[in-house]
């Protein structure tokens, strides 16, 4: 890590880290982390934290909860941070997972993967956060309308996450292929490498479907 970097994480952890092992237990209250009551998105694997950063500077009326096990992304996303004097992002170390059966049901605006590790060879396939019993966990802590947006560079991953995605009885797209990138997500290192190397970005964005209304009016179980 850089000085800079060690000198954010020495001064920003107290006020804006959490690691994951404290809070597992749950159930950990967002409002109570951000000190606000605002939508909450959750960054699974912020990696350096350009990205998340951007984003939360673009969105101050959302707070960003991100993720990361790599100690100098999480001390570069303080950093970032301190200098640009955002007060609605937390990051949190450790296992994104645990961090999210920690979170109350129907708490999240959005979930955010953006290029996760592909795990190309077959035998690994299993450690893929996108997979049929993640993606049911990460979308029943978004509220209804809420929506999981995926993003990598590798076409096979794409397609099982394509596969998976469509096959969660709660997640409707509204496209039919592929989604367009979005404006709001950031050029992130991995892109800009995968564009240089000749691969395609393929964007993954679905809704938690919202409960159909009843005859009376009142919304459905």
């Amino acid at each position: 890590m850089t000085s800079r970097q060690i000198d954010a994480l020495d001064r920003l952890w107290p006020t804006y880290g959490l690691t994951v092992s404290d809070v597992a237990d749950g159930p950990l209250d967002p409002s109570a982390l951000f000190g606000r009551e605002a939508p909450v998105v959750l960054e699974i694997g912020s990696g350096m934290g350009d990205a998340t950063a951007a984003m939360a500077a673009d969105d101050p009326d959302r707070d960003y909860l991100a993720v990361e096990v790599h100690t100098p992304g999480i001390a570069n996303l303080l950093d970032l941070v301190g200098r640009d004097g955002l007060t609605n992002v937390r990051v949190a170390e450790g296992d994104a997972l645990d961090l999210v059966h920690a979170l109350p049901v129907d708490s999240l605006d959005a979930v955010h993967v953006f290029f996760p590790d592909p795990w190309p060879k077959t035998r690994h396939h299993k450690r893929r956060i996108i997979q049929a019993g993640h993606v049911a966990l990460l979308r029943s802590r978004l509220a209804p309308g809420g929506v999981l947006h995926c993003a990598t560079d590798w076409a096979e991953y794409a397609e099982s996450m394509r596969h998976t995605l469509d096959g969660d009885p709660e997640l409707v797209s509204p496209h039919p292929g592929w989604a367009p990138r979005p404006a709001h997500r950031p050029v992130t290192k991995f892109e800009r490498r995968a564009h240089r190397e000749g691969r395609e970005v393929f964007d993954l964005v679905y809704h938690r479907a919202v409960p159909a209304r009843t005859a009376s009016g009142d919304a459905g179980a």
